[in-house]
This record gives C-alpha cells, structure tokens and sequence, in this order.
C-alpha cells in the first residue's frame, strides 16, 4: 500500500507519499480500507518531530479516518467485512490501509456520507470526553470555546448548543466569528480586537463562563481563571500558547474552580473504547437527527497532505481539512 512518511522532520515538504508494508490486524483489530483521512494539529506537531505516536502505533500521521472494513483479525465480533465506519487512531490515518482496535470503530451516521465521516472520530470524542465526562457541561451553563472556528470548535459550539448551553466562542476575525454564530455561537469575541474576560463577564452579567475548552494552554492561563464562574471548570486540550504558566492557586480556591487537562491519542485502548462508546450512544442521535454536522472546510488529495497542512498551519479554514484516500 502507499502511505504518507516522515522520513525526516520538518515542513510540510517532509510529507512523503511512499510505499510500505500493508498493516496486518492484530487480535481484537480490523483492517480499514481508507477512503478518507482528516488533518489535525498532532499530525503537524508529528510531522516537525515534536509528537512520536505511542508505543505500538504506526508511524504515520493520522489520527482519524473513514473508510470499509477490509479484513476482522481474531477476536473480532460485531464487524462484517465491508462495513463502512470511521474510526480513532493513534496514528496511520494518512494511508491506504489502517489496522484499528474494534472498540475505536463507529458506524458511519445516518445522514454523513464516507468521506465527510472522517471529520469527526477525533473532533468528536475530544469534546465529548472533556466538555461532558470531566467538566459536565449542563443545560443553562455557559461554555466558552477558545478557536471556535477550528475542527474542535465548531463541534463543541454545536454539541454545547445541542444539550442547551449558551456558547461563546473566540476566533480571529469577523468571518470566522460569522461561521461560528451560523453554528449557534451567542457570544462572539475575536481574540485579535477584544479581551476575551472582558467580552464573557459582560455577556454574562459578571458571572463568567461554567466550562471553558482552551488549545492555548500557558498564554490563557491566567485570563482563563478570571474567565470562569463560581464552580467553574477549565479544560485545556492544546499548549498553542506554550506548556509552562502561572497559576493563582488563590482565585482557583476562590472560585471552587477546578482546572484539568488531557489528552486522547495516549490513553490505553480500554479508556479510549469507552469514550467512543459514549460518543456512539449520545452524539451518533444528534448527528443523525440532524442537529450536529461534520464542518469540512476543503478536500484533497492524500497524496496531497502537505497543502493540507500548509492550510492547516495559516488557520484559513474552517472547520476540518479532508484527505481522500
């Protein structure tokens, strides 16, 4: 088969279509025929060697993907050869075979054709498992979405939106914020002409925000505490903004406030099946019903995947970048 390799770090120019060995699935793994992949931030992280898959992953790029099931490896039950799914990876999204564990499978939704399910295996369980499992985002609370515009945001507006949250969001200017308010965003802030605190208490009558899903990590660190209410949880998903900041223990206390951070591609198999399966039993309705939606910006070439992320790193899209297999 043909694969996108890393031969050595750097630009985008170090993306190589080449051909490797086909993957082969292990006990309790099928084999997916790609038809799609989907670019996100890890894979850029990756490509410049900043991001080594975990032990045992393959070594290309790709974190997500849709396609048919090609082959079940032993063990496997409640998969047929042929079955279209999408699917979580810990990498070799970026080819055109990947062996995944079974419990990292969903069934392409009702509504979403092949390709444009490749959008959501990641986007999806990143924010179902952080805004939802840890920080409970509830009806009447309100979840403030730092890059509103980017894959993760326009799913998180959408799912805040969808179990009845108000949603402000930060993006870099006004058409990205009119993206984002097309998707249901009610608080807009663009982070390159307003002071985000100053937008949300505002917007919310000095109480702040009840959950906020930070990319930036270090830079919005401090402004992310001011930002949050009473009981207030901050979930810091990305270090765009640099790893290492200042905390005020003192307003955290103040607050009650509680801040975590995760990641996905890491977790063992078992945590990640379990999100998967809570994302199957409570988004997979809403996509279905058509409440939620994968938001595809462009698509490309696989062979292609420097451009995507050459798109990617100038933060022109909107929404997901598509690779087709």
């Amino acid at each position: 088969m043909y694969a996108i390799t890393i031969p050595e770090p750097g630009g985008p120019e170090a993306l190589v279509w080449a051909e490797v060995p086909d993957p082969v699935p292990g006990e309790g793994e099928v084999l997916v025929e790609v038809a799609a992949a989907a670019v996100n931030r890890a894979d850029v992280l990756q490509r410049q060697g900043f991001y080594n898959p975990p032990p045992g992953a393959s070594p290309y790029p790709g974190l997500e993907c849709s396609g048919r099931i090609a082959a079940l490896g032993p063990g496997v039950s409640g998969w047929s050869v042929g079955d279209e799914v999408c699917a979580l990876l810990s990498g070799g999204g970026y080819a055109e075979k990947v062996a995944v564990p079974s419990g990292q499978l969903l069934p392409v939704p009702d509504g979403v054709d092949l390709a444009q399910a490749a959008a959501l295996p990641e986007v999806v369980c990143t924010v179902w498992s952080n805004v939802f499992m840890v920080s409970h985002l509830r009806p009447g609370e309100t979840l403030l979405v730092h890059g509103g515009a980017s894959g993760i945001g326009t799913m998180a507006i959408q799912l805040g939106k969808a179990i009845g949250a108000r949603v402000a969001v930060t993006a870099g200017g006004p058409d990205k914020l009119a993206r984002c308010s097309e998707l249901g965003a009610d608080i807009l802030v663009d982070y390159r002409e307003q002071d985000f605190v100053d937008e949300v208490l505002k917007a919310t009558d000095g109480v702040g925000a009840d959950v906020i899903l930070d990319i930036m990590g270090a830079k919005y660190l401090e402004r992310n505490v001011r930002a949050l209410a009473v009981n207030g949880r901050l979930a810091v998903i990305g270090l765009q903004g640099g790893a290492k900041g200042e905390l005020n223990l003192g307003a955290l206390l103040t607050k009650r406030a509680a801040v975590t951070a995760t990641s996905l591609r890491g977790r063992p198999a078992a945590e990640k099946a379990a999100i998967v399966a809570a994302v199957r039993e409570h988004v997979w309705p809403l996509i279905a019903g058509g409440r939620v939606r994968p938001v595809v910006d462009r698509t490309l070439p696989l062979s292609d995947a420097a451009e995507g992320h050459r798109v990617l790193e100038a933060s022109t899209h909107v929404g997901k970048v598509l690779l087709t297999a």
